[in-house]
């Protein structure tokens, strides 16, 4: 089982649920949850970029690179 990624961090650093930080992106609420788990390989990357943005951090440090 894959840790929580920085992802679910970041969300719950701002007080966001799912569904709100979902919203915000025009994500489905499963892909967002899907994604908090670690497991990107349907992340695209404009999603990735556009998440790395709303947050100021870099898209290797949401990926764990």
């Amino acid at each position: 089982m894959k840790h929580p990624s920085k992802i679910k961090r970041l969300r719950e650093s701002r007080g966001l649920s799912i569904e709100e930080l979902a919203n915000i992106f025009n994500i489905g609420d499963l892909a967002l949850q899907y994604f908090e788990e670690g497991n990107f390989n349907m992340l695209t990357i404009p999603t990735l970029i556009k998440i790395a943005q709303y947050f100021g951090v870099t898209t290797d440090y949401i990926l764990d690179l």
